[in-house]
């Protein structure tokens, strides 16, 4: 069974980790954004780790369509910290995709306001 899976850092296209996808059967299907209760920190400038709270902004996303029995190797293949779990999207669709725990986000960055990884790194 595929699935639609939302990233929001190394994952998308282009950068460091997509490989990990592109390696696994996954397909770009869009780019979007989520709904404005999520927030985002820089992990030692490595990785994005992105949390939903009781409000926040909106991160732009990649959603791709991966066999659900990918799931679990590319998460083994993310760094520690990061876990899957359902993200609201603006349009208010429910994915999953990938999140980061809380004790990944203590007393890191926060980049919300920037919109996303690409433009906290000045990508594209």
């Amino acid at each position: 069974m595929r699935i639609e899976l939302a990233v929001n850092g190394t994952l998308m296209r282009g950068l460091e980790l997509n490989h990990n996808l592109l390696e696994l059967g996954g397909v770009f299907v869009e780019e979007t954004l989520t709904a404005p209760l999520y927030r985002l920190w820089s992990i030692y400038d490595q990785h994005p780790a992105m949390q939903r709270c009781s409000s926040g902004g909106q991160i732009s996303l990649e959603i791709w369509d991966i066999d659900s029995s990918n799931i679990g190797e590319l998460l083994s293949r993310e760094p520690a910290g990061l876990s899957v779990g359902k993200i609201l999207l603006a349009d208010n669709r429910e994915v999953l995709g990938i999140l980061g725990e809380s004790y990944l986000c203590e007393g890191k960055q926060e980049i919300t306001h920037f919109g996303g990884w690409r433009k906290y790194k000045g990508l594209r």
